[in-house]
Order: structure tokens, then C-alpha cells, then sequence
């Protein structure tokens, strides 16, 4: 019977689309990341980021981040702090807040996202002449 009408694929679709806030926030959720997961929230950044883990999928599938609803679909990997890059990437089974080993200093800056391709990104100021001159075309008169 199973062969025909695979039931433990449908309750699981059921569990991962209630684990996820119902059929509208499901929807929600795959119109952004592309997928349904059901996994243990690990942890938050001081981003609003949030960072799941399951253990039964595949590895190098089962920690994901979902990023700020904020930034809607203007999200990219610069939004992950540093203290939490090691443990998505697998350099460390160890979460942030339980590492004793990361430094924490006065002196260390708050992470920020790369600007690059905004209108906050870092654009040096030159006071040489360019070397290549842009070719204009001829007028046809």
C-alpha cells in the first residue's frame, strides 16, 4: 500500500509546513530561501539572523541560517558575523556562546555587511589623471 500512496511522505510535508507557521508562512519561507526545513533554532546574532541545525539531513545540508526578515531578498553571506561563520562552515562544532576559546576584546569592531554595490560602498578618491582615456566615437556630419 505504501508503494501507491506514500503516506509518510505526505505527513511529512504536513509536519514540515506546520513546523514552519502554516500553509501561508510556509509559502512565505519557500518564496524566499527556496526550501522547507524543519531543524532546532541554535542560536540569534545580533543581526536578528537565525541559525538552525538538524542532524537528519545530509552533512553539509543540515545547518542553515535564515537571515533578517529585514532584508527580504537582499540577503547574502557578508550578513553572517564572524562568530558564527566558523560554526555554519563547519571549522567548529561549537556554538558562539559556548566557545571558550573566542577572544572578546574592547577593542574589536561590530561586524558589518559588505556595501559593495550600494550607495554606502567605499569609493577611493584619486587625485592622479586616468591612464586610459575612454574612446568616443566619431560625429558622422
Amino acid at each position: 500500500m505504501n508503494k501507491i500512496f506514500p503516506f509518510n511522505k505526505f505527513v511529512t510535508g504536513l509536519n514540515i509546513i506546520k513546523a514552519n507557521g502554516g500553509p501561508l508562512n510556509a509559502f512565505k519561507k519557500l518564496f524566499r530561501h527556496d526550501e522547507l526545513k524543519i531543524g532546532t533554532l541554535v542560536g540569534t546574532d545580533e543581526m536578528g539572523n537565525r541559525y538552525y541545525e538538524n542532524n537528519l539531513y545530509f552533512y553539509g545540508r543540515n545547518r542553515w541560517v535564515e537571515y533578517n526578515e529585514k532584508v527580504f531578498l537582499n540577503y547574502d553571506a557578508s550578513q553572517i558575523p564572524a562568530e558564527w561563520y566558523g560554526w555554519i562552515h563547519y571549522k567548529t562544532d561549537l556554538l558562539p556562546h559556548n566557545d571558550p576559546n573566542r577572544p572578546k576584546y574592547k577593542w574589536m569592531a561590530k561586524h558589518t555587511e559588505n556595501e559593495t554595490g550600494t550607495e554606502r560602498e567605499y569609493v577611493p578618491y584619486s587625485t592622479m589623471p586616468p591612464k586610459i582615456q575612454a574612446w568616443v566615437p566619431p560625429n558622422k556630419n
